[in-house]
């Protein structure tokens, strides 16, 4: 039965916290301190950061979140293996694992992604006071590995298998391996490790990037290997990642122990272009798309409020996902946190070849009580020693990690650089190669219920948790129980009989175990969704509908709701009156006939109904002037803008400005609405936009001294910054104004004359007016020559004034009407002065210019000088 969300009208948006520091991968864990007991406080409430997860299928790349690859390798090289296994015969199964004398020198030396390089070199790196001091590691071939954990031995040839022991070894199922960057040489890594140990070779295939998804079926009596490289969102791009050292390592380790489980799975490596949590989510989304199968992610970052949001990657259906617990101690870390997939812890390996193994937890695996998962239905029943931590606990399940008791593995170091590009061994461990075997064990479970008609195993945590962990007798044949070892000092880094932090329920009985998987009917928990965030509104009713999916009917009830909220059995949410706060809401639903539960966290944020407060005014500006003036808004919560009203042209932006490149002569209403995006209500703000007409030509004229039949010539200058068309209006005969504003009268007449300059702006069409004054005399006397003097505030103004008398010398000139700062000085006797001005001030003014010559007679004249901003 299920139920879909319904549309809502509310606001329905998953979101979620980054990762405070950089996310690190690990092999491995995060870093969160597990110095205290667990308490069952609730998880931090949920806030809107960097991650948005849009109806909790997609997430944005967490800002500054990224991974690191933190395997462990033994800080000493293995002797060059032997090929005694290479004809399939695997004769090293029951001998005891080869021993490797630690030099002095190194035995400190951090195992944390030691450099391929550096142990080629033998060369002592980064010392660290918390590495182990061993003299010695011993290391596994995967024959070893098989028998210890009890696997059935390889055949010598895969030919003439029957359909049963084709599945014992994986055949006709799918291991999606998710890593980061590009290991350039993984398929020759993988070619010498299975060639040396006796593993079938595996049949390199291309699938191009716009290839339709899902994948065909796998082979069903062969091994096929692809690499693809992961692009956005579950997409497959054709462009290879960058290479990075560290990560091909921590790839090759993935592919070869995946492999060496299940020999004729069908691995695909999906590669992402970085190790961003966006980039190793979408390699994730894109393993769902091919599916189904196994997800095997030796990767891991601390835990944090967004974990609850990122557990919808992990539903697709008939998928089993894996992921390591860390390597640096007590800790959570993402996504082995998620309960929807398996948290693979490590433990530190004895196996003489013969016997029973024993096992201990390593002190270095991760484990941890979640602060933000609630507890999974599956953690509440009565496994063996199940606690009620309060909260989701990691590891479920452990495997060998130790690097002192590591398993060999086939690197290419520096395959930028390298020459030949020859194959190095190295001892590998960390929880990043528990993680893989793990999945490999359950591609053989597959395989095996798929040749007993049944169905994919998909989620296998109800099944171990309540139905082989519950009873005692199939429990001890199913798991070795890690009693023994810690990996902290917190109350639950101990292991203990039963369910412990750091090893889960044990490591795996294998062939027990598979057959167990392969008979159970797979009983399983309703599943509900969650991680959403709620919007609402205090005093305005809210509801939302989670979706639940269960093969049975059942009954819906909330943990931890405020007064007021219910849930029908249509898993709708009503709150008929909701109070101003944020609210942890979990949505539980319980399977009638199984009684099992699931459940989803909801985060409910109840906002109080502000209204935004906007603000209004005037604003007046010139034609053709550019107008940009901001909206000013005030709320609590975030609000989204429009306007109306507005004249062609002027717009508005999200942040608030309004924009005019060209203003029209007029005056406009314009309306603001600001709408609060959680309460949904408005406020308006209006503008009063007032553009005055552009001014015409400022004609700066003059008075001109002329004496009859003596050529006069006088230019007009405006203020105007575009070109004028020039006319004149009152003019004698004979009077005419050039183009530039020159007027020219070549016989001029006695007598006096008042003359209009007209000037039109050629652009704008506007006129603008100005007077020239014109005093012809009878031929003789002093002539005064000069133009109207234009100029800037501030900006040094010079002119000149020209006095000719034909008849007679000058005897007086007299120059009045000079502002304060303006000098007048004679330069060329009675005849020319010049005119300074260093600092004009705005204004216009008039200098009056008198000239007297020795025969008595004389003249006046008027020049005018204008100056603007």
């Amino acid at each position: 039965m299920q139920r879909s969300i319904q549309p809502l009208p509310i606001s329905l948006k998953l979101l979620v916290t980054a990762v405070g520091t950089a996310c690190l991968l690990s092999a491995c864990g995060g870093k969160t301190d597990m110095a205290s007991a667990p308490t069952s406080t609730a998880p931090a409430a949920i806030t809107s950061s960097t991650l948005v997860f849009d109806g909790g299928a997609t997430a944005a790349q967490a800002a500054g979140a990224t991974f690191e690859p933190t395997y462990h390798l033994a800080p000493v090289l293995p002797d060059t293996p032997s090929a005694i296994d290479a004809d399939g015969s695997s004769s090293s199964a029951h001998e005891a694992p080869q021993v490797k004398l630690i030099p002095e020198a190194v035995r400190r030396n951090s195992t944390s992604h030691l450099a391929v390089s550096k142990l080629v070199a033998g060369e002592t790196v980064t010392m660290s006071p918390s590495a182990s001091t061993a003299a010695t590691t011993v290391y596994y071939r995967p024959a070893q590995i098989r028998a210890a954990y009890g696997l059935p031995a390889l055949p010598a040839s895969y030919a003439n298998l029957s359909a049963a022991q084709l599945a014992q070894y994986g055949a006709g199922q799918t291991i999606y391996i998710i890593d980061s960057f590009d290991d350039q040489m993984i398929a020759g890594e993988l070619g010498a490790f299975s060639q040396l140990f006796g593993l079938p070779a595996c049949n390199s295939v291309t699938l191009a990037a716009n290839a339709s998804l899902p994948l065909s079926a796998p082979s069903k009596n062969g091994c096929d290997f692809y690499k693809i490289y992961s692009g956005a969102n579950g997409t497959m791009s054709a462009t290879a990642p960058a290479y990075d050292a560290k990560w091909a390592v921590e790839t090759a380790l993935d592919v070869q122990w995946a492999h060496a489980m299940a020999p004729l799975a069908r691995i695909v490596l999906i590669e992402a272009p970085n190790a961003t949590f966006g980039g190793m989510t979408g390699a994730i989304q894109l393993a769902n798309k091919m599916g189904p199968g196994v997800v095997s992610m030796s990767f891991a970052g601390n835990e944090g409020s967004y974990v609850l949001g990122a557990d919808s990657y992990f539903q697709a259906p008939n998928m089993t996902y894996f992921a390591a617990t860390g390597d640096s101690g007590a800790a959570v870390s993402w996504p082995a946190v998620s309960p929807n997939v398996m948290a693979v812890g490590g433990t530190t390996l004895n196996y003489s070849g013969t016997g029973a193994r024993s096992e201990v937890a390593w002190s270095s695996t991760g484990g941890g009580i979640s602060a933000f998962e609630p507890t999974p239905a599956y953690q509440t029943t009565k496994s063996a020693g199940m606690q009620n931590y309060g909260f989701r606990a990691v590891a479920d399940v452990a495997f060998n990690a130790d690097p002192n008791s590591g398993q060999m593995t086939a690197v290419i170091p520096n395959q930028t650089t390298c020459s030949f590009c020859q194959v190095s061994w190295v001892i590998a461990g960390g929880t990043s190669l528990a993680t893989p075997q793990w999945a490999g064990l359950a591609a053989i479970a597959n395989a095996m219920r798929v040749q007993a008609g049944k169905g994919m195993l998909g989620d296998p945590h109800v099944a171990l948790y309540t139905q082989i962990a519950s009873t005692a007798a199939t429990y001890a044949a199913d798991f070795y129980d890690v009693a023994t070892g810690n990996d902290g000092t917190c109350a639950v880094c101990v292991t203990k009989k039963g369910y412990d932090v750091p090893t889960g329920l044990g490591t795996p009985n294998a062939s027990a175990l598979i057959n167990t998987l392969t008979g159970l009917q797979m009983a399983s928990a309703p599943s509900v969704s969650g991680g959403y965030s709620i919007s609402a509104i205090a005093g305005k009713a809210m509801t939302f509908t989670a979706t639940v999916t269960d093969a049975n009917a059942y009954t819906m009830s909330l943990q931890g709701a405020p007064n007021g909220m219910t849930i029908n059995s249509k898993a709708v949410v009503t709150w008929n009156s909701p109070v101003a706060g944020t609210y942890t809401v979990n949505v539980v639903a319980t399977d009638s006939k199984t009684g099992l539960t699931g459940q989803g966290v909801y985060t409910v944020f109840v906002a109080t109904a502000t209204v935004p407060v906007i603000s209004s005014g005037t604003v007046a500006v010139t034609a053709g002037q550019a107008l940009t003036f901001p909206v000013v808004v005030s709320d609590a919560n975030p609000t989204s803008l429009t306007i109306s009203g507005n004249p062609s042209g002027m717009t508005l932006s999200s942040a608030g400005l309004v924009s005019w490149a060209k203003p029209v002569a007029g005056t406009y209403s314009v309306t603001i609405t600001a709408k609060d995006m959680i309460n949904g209500l408005s406020a308006v703000g209006v503008y009063s936009v007032i553009v005055n007409k552009t001014a015409g030509p400022v004609v700066i004229g003059g008075n001109v001294a002329a004496v009859a039949s003596t050529p006069v010539n006088f230019t007009v200058t405006t203020t105007d910054t575009n070109p004028c068309t020039w006319s004149l209006a009152g003019a004698p005969t004979g009077m005419s104004i050039s183009a530039n504003g020159a007027i020219s009268w070549n016989s001029p007449i006695a007598g006096s004359y008042s003359v209009n300059v007209v000037a039109k702006d050629s652009k704008t069409g506007l006129v603008g007016t100005g007077v020239v004054g014109f005093t012809v005399t009878q031929a003789g006397g002093p002539i005064v020559t000069a133009t109207g003097l234009t100029g800037k505030v501030g900006t040094p103004l010079s002119g000149t004034i020209q006095i000719n008398d034909s008849s007679s010398n000058i005897s007086g000139v007299g120059i009045g009407g000079a502002p304060a700062g303006m000098s007048v000085n004679a330069s060329g006797g009675m005849s020319t002065f010049s005119v300074k001005w260093s600092a004009p001030v705005a204004g216009t003014y008039n200098l009056q210019v008198s000239a007297t010559d020795a025969a008595g007679k004389s003249t006046a004249a008027s020049i005018i000088v204008s100056i603007t901003n």
